[in-house]
């Protein structure tokens, strides 16, 4: 036999019997940080040098071109020669790559064209156009999400008959005309792909058998991430006698919004019987208190395939839990652990903040800010640089000053009002012509009919929008103006018809903005130079011209959970942990969504290398309002004997005597004469309670929230404060 050290020597015990396992159907249940990657590559070298397997008969399937390059590069390293043969890609690629070998068996033209997500939307518009079917009730966006979630469910409008009321009969009406469309043109959007590589292996047997004969060895990275026809297109081609070998973790499956499905884990062991499961669960990643809180928390999971994470290393610190009197002062702890962390020699890339809700990384990227720390929003856009946020804040700016340019262009037709871009080029023509505003320009437009009828009344309610959103400002508080603008322009609405996660996401945002609107405005003493809303509007402007730091700067990491999964980090802070944050509100009353969003934070906890920090806030901000939270049910399954507590105001089911430690160093403030908690009166500010404490001698700051004003930092020595 081949010396085959090279391929077995590097792994472990449990990652040995699975590589080394016979031909067959295979399970490897792979936890968090346990080497999966790994086994797949080594698999596929002993499958070759052991097995006499050809790479011309492997296929390796992930979800990501990144991981498919990535496993072919170390299949290549491990094998000595190049994998050139071997197919290794993701679900579309490999699909693609099958319908352009086998075009005219697919029903395809030769040169088909592949609709991206912008060229799917742009196509169902002209459809929908067609149709005489009103965006303003069938979104663009919300339609492509249909049509895609039933192509991954291998449904064609011909199998979904009659809509079973007036909305979804429409919805498939659209499907069919969409299909039509793309059937005459010659384009393929991303789920077609795969659905039609799947038709085009369940209605050819020849070609069918052929694959399956080629590719006699198939191995499958992310498993818990299939969905419906990607389940399927494996099913189809790797038959009933191909070697399988699927490695994935049901504890991991978070994309359940997005169509994954965590059952197909167990459903593959009831499609085939005789597949043998191999767990992996020693973790080379996380500290052994990091683990134990990772397995008491997702052992409250139901239906689990059963797994008990490791590791041989040390048991390492505490997770430290912070409960924060309110978003401001978590967004302060947070920063202020993340400097000490990088003045004890962590470089910035080794930290990062993770959260639930992207609107959730305004108050870190201000505090990042104010200390000159550099940041990167990972796989997103800061918080001032998002769409919606600057959807809404052109709006503000057109409404306050309706000579604004910029402003004009970029909302007059969001939502889609029917003033196309013909429209505004003729508008943008008689500006040119006239060395006037847009806005000027536009009258001119309307008091001359120079635009046909519909885009007349179009431009005609749009100004009349703008006019009366700025009667309806004028002399409210600035975060009430900020909140009257996103509804009265329509934004709101707009979002609350995306009914998938994205739309919930910008609907966030948006509430953010509203409370970013409101700090402002409390922190803001004026310098008589201009009203609050012009100075919000410079200051968001400026926050968003900040830009994020460069690919090559050393820099903090912020990111949502989604974001975070297959990243590892030595120090990380899972912020928010509250009911209605995390878990959401949206899922908490439904078993399964709960579930899923336990398997989130379980993937959160094991981001962490060596150092967790867990935070939630007694006051947060909350779609516009400041509201009391409850600590996250998740505090409460992780066990009290890992847990060191900063602070906690409320027992969170904890026994007395962590309550009592807890709360004992919680009042720990200097020589400052008071304790947090305590009632103040302000010569200026009225009276307000003590939030933190910071620092010692002449430069120490004490932070109180002030009835009146919200929260302001003080410097001790000079505030003047006295006892309520």
């Amino acid at each position: 036999m081949e010396d085959v050290s090279d391929i077995l020597d590097p792994l472990n015990e449990a990652q040995r019997e699975a590589v080394a396992a016979p031909p067959g159907r295979t399970l490897v249940l792979a936890g968090a940080g346990s080497g999966k990657t790994r086994v797949l590559v080594h698999r596929a070298a002993w499958l070759n040098r052991v097995e006499g397997a050809s790479p011309f008969t492997l296929m390796a399937v992930t979800f990501t071109n990144k991981a498919a390059a990535e496993m072919r590069g170390r299949i290549e390293t491990l094998l000595g020669f190049s994998a050139a043969g071997m197919w290794t890609g993701t679900f579309h690629g490999l699909s693609h790559r099958l319908l352009r070998r086998h075009w005219r068996e697919a029903g395809l033209t030769e040169s088909f064209q592949i609709l991206d997500s912008d060229d799917q939307k742009r196509l169902l518009r002209r459809v929908m156009r067609l149709l005489e079917i009103d965006e303003a009730r069938f979104p663009p966006r919300q339609v492509q999400g249909y049509i895609n979630s039933r192509k991954d469910d291998g449904q064609r409008p011909d199998d979904l008959g009659e809509g079973a009321d007036p909305h979804t009969d429409r919805m498939i009406r659209i499907y069919r005309a969409y299909q039509e469309a793309c059937e005459r043109t010659g384009q393929v959007d991303f789920a077609e792909l795969l659905l039609r590589s799947f038709e085009l292996l369940r209605d050819n047997a020849s070609l069918r058998n052929h694959y399956r004969e080629q590719f006699r060895h198939v191995l499958v990275d992310e498993f818990q991430d299939t969905n419906g026809i990607q389940y399927a297109w494996l099913r189809m081609l790797a038959g009933p006698e191909a070697d399988l070998f699927v490695v994935g973790d049901d504890d991991q499956s978070i994309y359940g919004w997005r169509g994954a499905r965590v059952e197909n884990i167990r459903r593959l062991t009831d499609d085939y019987p005789d597949v043998r499961v191999f767990r992996l669960e020693q973790n080379y990643r996380s500290t052994a208190t990091i683990l134990k809180a990772a397995n008491a928390l997702i052992d409250n999971n139901s239906g689990r395939m059963g797994k008990n994470l490791w590791t041989d290393g040390e048991d390492g610190e505490a997770i430290m839990l912070y409960a924060a009197f309110n978003d401001l002062d978590e967004a302060r702890f947070v920063v202020d652990r993340l400097r000490e962390a990088i003045a004890d020699g962590h470089a910035r890339s080794e930290l990062a903040i993770l959260y639930r809700s992207n609107a959730q990384s305004r108050l870190f990227e201000e505090a990042l800010l104010t200390h000159g720390i550099p940041y990167r929003v990972y796989g997103g856009l800061r918080f001032f640089e998002r769409a919606e946020i600057k959807d809404a804040l052109a709006y503000t700016r057109l409404v306050s000053n309706p000579q604004d340019d910029a402003s004009f262009e970029r909302v007059v037709n969001t939502p889609p009002r029917g003033i196309g871009g013909k429209t505004v080029d003729l508008i943008r023509e008689q500006s040119r012509a006239r060395r006037a505003s847009l806005w000027d320009a536009a009258e001119q437009c309307l008091q001359e009919r120079l635009l046909p009828g519909r885009a007349h009344n179009a431009v005609t309610q749009f100004l009349a929008l703008i006019q009366a959103l700025g009667e309806q400002v004028t002399d409210q508080p600035l975060a009430e103006a900020i909140d009257l603008v996103i509804k009265g322009s329509g934004l709101r609405e707009l979002f609350a018809r995306d009914r998938d996660d994205r739309g919930e996401s910008r609907l966030e945002n948006l509430d953010e903005l509203v409370s970013a609107a409101r700090g402002f405005e409390q922190d803001w003493e004026g310098d008589g130079e201009m009203d609050t809303l012009t100075a919000f509007l410079a200051h968001a402007a400026l926050e968003g011209g900040e830009g994020q730091a460069q690919d090559w700067q050393d820099c903090v990491q912020l990111m949502t959970l989604h974001s975070a999964k297959g990243l590892e980090f030595p120090w990380v802070c899972l912020a928010g942990l509250e009911e209605g944050l995390f878990p959401h509100r949206m899922s908490a009353e439904d078993p399964d969504r709960l579930e899923e969003e336990r398997r989130l934070c379980y993937v959160g906890i094991t981001r962490a290398r060596r150092r967790l920090l867990m935070t939630w806030a007694e006051k947060r901000r909350l779609h516009g309002e400041e509201r009391w939270c409850a600590p996250s049910r998740f505090i409460s399954e992780l066990p009290d004997d890992l847990i060191h507590h900063v602070r906690t105001r409320v027992s969170v089911s904890r026994p007395a005597m962590a309550i009592r430690r807890g709360l004992a160093e919680s009042h720990e403030m200097a020589d400052s004469g008071f304790h947090l908690g305590q009632r103040v009166m302000h010569p200026k500010f009225g009276e307000g309670v003590v939030l933190q404490y910071e620092g010692q001698g002449p430069s120490a700051r004490i932070q109180v929230n002030f009835d009146t004003v919200g929260a302001k930092w003080l410097v001790a020595s000079y505030a003047k404060l006295q006892g309520a």
